[in-house]
């Protein structure tokens, strides 16, 4: 398979996006479910309220590792803002929801505190953002290998 890179880098912001051919209640419930996550990202616990921090499974990831997220706005169905900190730095995503004529259109940005590591971090984002569409279609998730180091090169030369 050869992904397509939907990535554009505008500053600092790294912006994505997807269109599902559902209503916005149906792909919200693919962001905020625990249990619609984790066939995509990874599944979390905790109590999910802006201001509160859950704990997520990045299932993909080597290790399978808990992360600690904080949810920064929450506006149902249309906005989820999460933030993390790691042994990478901080990380900052807005989700955008908007629905037109029972097509939504999911806007996913990543806020970047600058544009290093973007050859990494833009071909995970495509491979995480298509496992939704996969996992929202019923087929299996797509195979990391074809998105990096393919997309690195899509990523770096916007910086």
């Amino acid at each position: 398979m050869s992904p397509t890179s939907t990535g554009r880098l505008f500053g600092t912001d790294l912006v994505l996006t997807r269109t599902f051919h559902a209503p916005v209640s149906d792909v919200w419930a693919s962001l905020t479910d625990p249990e619609r996550t984790a066939r995509w990202f990874g599944p979390w616990k905790g109590d999910a309220a802006p201001g509160h921090t859950i704990e997520v499974q990045m299932l993909q990831e080597e290790g399978q590792p808990w992360m600690d997220m904080t949810i920064d706005a929450c506006e149902p169905p249309h906005r989820l803002a999460l933030s993390a900190a790691n042994e990478h730095g901080g990380w900052h995503m807005d989700m955008l929801l908007t629905e037109t004529g029972g097509v939504t259109e999911l806007r996913f940005t990543h806020h970047l505190s600058d544009t290093d590591g973007v050859g990494e971090i833009g071909p995970g984002w495509e491979y995480y953002l298509d496992a939704l569409v996969a996992s929202r279609d019923g087929q299996p998730a797509p195979d990391f290998n074809d998105y990096y180091p393919a997309l690195k090169e899509h990523f770096e030369a916007q910086r």
